[in-house]
């Protein structure tokens, strides 16, 4: 009997469609800790993090939270001063991440959404990681439609995380978001399946 749910690491670098793959766990019924949504919690307005990223990067927050693109910009392509800034969300973020896993501890089995889980080093906490992949130019034509996005942020931010070649070599399951949204629905609602028929055994 299991103690703690089947942990199913989700990850995939920027603009690979891991918010597609995560709203298909969730209408399959498991429960997803997305670790972007916390981010967002903890540095938006009145969050926990604000003195601390306030104390070390001036001029970056107000009543409104974070301001991200300003953050941004003094962080990305700054190796020294991201790692500064992991320093202060990391423990936070692993901190909503355990509150997350106690609240559903009675669940067969959990999806962590955790964009950086490989460089982390989080997938040896997983039981089964599932990384989302597309094509190079796909990628490029999806996150260079969001708003603000450039080219040069765009190569700053892939710079920064482990190359998507190697993340699908490190993977249990790769999912291609480049099929059809109804076949990578039906694969994810058949892995769900099929593991709560192994999980129940």
């Amino acid at each position: 009997m299991r103690h703690r749910p089947f942990r199913i690491g989700l990850t995939g670098s920027i603009g690979m469609g891991k918010s597609t793959a995560a709203a298909m766990f969730r209408a399959a019924g498991v429960p997803v800790f997305d670790a972007d949504a916390a981010v967002h919690h903890l540095q938006g307005p009145g969050g926990a993090l604000l003195g601390a990223i306030e104390a070390r990067f001036p001029g970056t927050t107000s009543a409104a939270g974070v301001d991200r693109r300003m953050l941004g910009a003094r962080v990305i392509g700054q190796p020294e001063e991201m790692r500064a800034l992991e320093r202060i969300v990391h423990p936070a973020v692993a901190g909503s991440r355990a509150a997350f896993l106690r609240r559903h501890r009675s669940r067969p089995m959990v999806v962590l959404d955790i964009p950086l889980l490989f460089e982390t080093r989080g997938e040896r906490h997983m039981d089964l990681v599932v990384v989302v992949s597309a094509a190079p130019s796909l990628q490029r034509r999806r996150v260079l439609r969001r708003p603000g996005m450039t080219a040069k942020r765009f190569e700053a931010i892939k710079a920064s995380q482990l190359p998507d070649h190697l993340k699908r070599r490190h993977a249990d399951l790769v999912l291609d978001t480049a099929q059809p949204k109804w076949r990578m629905r039906a694969r994810i609602f058949r892995l769900v399946a099929c593991l709560r028929t192994a999980l129940v055994r």
